[in-house]
């Protein structure tokens, strides 16, 4: 899907167990403003449900597993995560639906700016009517 992308983390593993490196402007591409995990999620319940107006975030789940429903107007999928070394670039303009937390999940967030409200779009009827592209990627 235009604007999301999948990203696997370099690994090292040994007799010691597992390291993954994760460095802003090598395997993120921008620069790190916010840090968050998302946690002791019930399995029934669904979060997200909003798109972003500006912001860039890359998701890794540290810990068990979640899956992405991601859409735009002209586009849906899902996306899987369950491995701590890949991460789930998420651009601007794109919705996106958090489900099927697994027990004892934890989502990593690494955003590209601070909290701000005003960035939200949290009704999909207005993310749909302010898309700013058309359906072949031009913009409007």
């Amino acid at each position: 899907m235009h604007n999301t992308q999948l990203i696997r983390f370099k690994r090292h593993t040994d007799e010691y167990g597992s390291l993954t490196p994760v460095e802003a402007g090598v395997d993120i591409p921008f620069d790190i403003k916010r840090i968050y995990y998302i946690y002791d999620v019930p399995p029934d319940v669904m979060r997200g449900f909003h798109s972003h107006k500006n912001l860039h975030q890359v998701l890794i789940p540290l810990n068990g597993a979640v899956s992405i429903r991601l859409k735009t107007p002209f586009e849906e999928t899902d996306v899987h995560l369950d491995k701590p070394y890949e991460g789930l670039y998420i651009g601007p303009n794109i919705w996106r639906e958090m489900y099927g937390f697994t027990p004892g999940s934890t989502l990593l967030v690494l955003a590209s700016e601070y909290y701000d409200e005003a960035d939200y779009i949290r009704c999909l009827n207005v993310y749909k009517n302010t898309y700013p592209f058309t359906q072949n990627g031009d913009i409007k």
